[in-house]
């Protein structure tokens, strides 16, 4: 499965930002599909993960009820709406599609997702 991340940008603190990732060459309903950040000189951060079917969704703590992931199969494509965007929202955002953790979704880490997109920049500005 090849996956592109697209819509990044330049936004202010507390504007809104949605990010897209479509997928292609494969079964992609198959998969979870976790969105990670990584900001400047820092690791790689989980943000959210959705399940296969779109109908469980789990988020990080510093993005819950910020951020929204939503998903369409037919489409072979899921968002991340970016909402009450702050400065330490900065990072490189990549989507990643895989099994997701084997004891609950909600612990997913890098190493549970084979396939990820290139990153897109967002930056805020205060």
């Amino acid at each position: 499965v090849q996956l592109q991340a697209s819509g990044g940008g330049l936004v202010q603190s507390g504007d809104s930002l949605k990010l897209s990732c479509v997928a292609s060459g494969g079964s992609f309903s198959d998969y979870a599909v976790a969105w990670f950040r990584q900001a400047p000189g820092k690791g790689r951060e989980f943000i959210g993960v959705v399940s296969r079917n779109g109908e469980n969704r789990y988020y990080s703590h510093p993005v819950k009820g910020r951020f929204t992931i939503t998903r369409d199969n037919a489409k072979n494509q899921v968002d991340l709406q970016m909402n009450s965007l702050k400065p330490e929202d900065t990072a490189n955002y990549y989507c990643a599609a895989g099994t997701g953790a084997t004891t609950h979704l909600a612990f997913s880490m890098e190493s549970d997702f084979n396939f990820w997109g290139q990153g897109t920049l967002v930056t805020v500005s205060s």
